[in-house]
């Protein structure tokens, strides 16, 4: 009875280290792929950008084994929603596109390599307590070392967080402001093409009506300031084209 009961014990002890041993290099891989997914945030261009995020991309997948077999299910679900948004950085066709998909999985990145050190202390501790009877609970100044370390992870994740969502709001607000600034000018070219048109109506000319010129242009993917100078120009343009026609009302 007494081997029997020697040989679980055995088992216990090798299951644990072997849990601690796969949470130790699955957290060298998120680690590794945490700092590449950094590099490709940071990065001022697309080729730097795709090739940091592959980068990232490789040492997720290479951490998925380690992390079934550590038993970390937050950090594998969080690894996998890294794979998935990485694997659409390289059929990006803009720098934006992809820094998009590189952003959101910074976060679940920075998260994963934070339950993955959650894990690894609850399977060493787990191992001391089998290890050493002597030592059945952890010291006060631990858990309160912890939980703090936890709420700044917390802090820093929600302060990127409110970051993005600050930065998606103004590229919302300043879509509105172009679309906005757009359905103006439009508004005024036409209603100017019929005053023009009016005008000439009445001092009996005969020659071709004024028309909008360039409507099948989209200007919402330009800047406010060349949004401006085209509408202005065009303005600039009908304009001439009246003034010629009204010259030509004297012949």
């Amino acid at each position: 009875m007494k081997y029997f009961a020697f040989i679980l014990f055995i088992i216990a002890t090798v299951n644990i280290n072997g849990q601690t041993t796969n949470c130790d290099e699955a957290n060298s891989y998120l680690v590794n792929a945490y700092s590449h997914v950094k590099d490709a945030y940071e990065a001022n261009n697309i080729s730097h950008l795709k090739y940091y995020a592959n980068r990232s991309l490789e040492a997720f997948k290479l951490s998925k084994k380690t992390l079934s077999n550590c038993g970390c299910k937050i950090a594998l679900d969080l690894a996998n929603k890294s794979i998935g948004l990485l694997t659409k950085v390289e059929p990006a066709k803009t720098y934006e596109d992809g820094r998009y998909f590189v952003k959101y999985a910074r976060n679940f990145s920075k998260e994963s390599v934070i339950q993955i050190d959650k894990c690894s202390y609850s399977n060493s501790t787990n191992d001391n307590f089998d290890k050493t009877k002597n030592n059945t609970e952890i010291s006060e100044l631990q858990k309160q070392q912890l939980k703090l370390k936890q709420q700044y992870e917390a802090l820093k994740l929600k302060e990127e967080r409110i970051k993005l969502e600050f930065a998606q709001q103004n590229v919302k607000e300043l879509r509105l402001k172009k679309e906005q600034l757009i359905v103006s000018y439009k508004a005024v070219i036409k209603s100017n093409i019929k005053s023009f048109n009016d005008a000439l109506k009445v001092c009996d000319c005969s020659h071709a009506a004024l028309k909008e010129t360039n409507v099948a242009i989209d200007m919402s993917k330009k800047s406010i300031e060349a949004i401006k100078s085209y509408y202005i120009n065009n303005l600039e343009t009908l304009a001439s084209k009246y003034l010629a026609e009204l010259s030509l009302c004297k012949n």
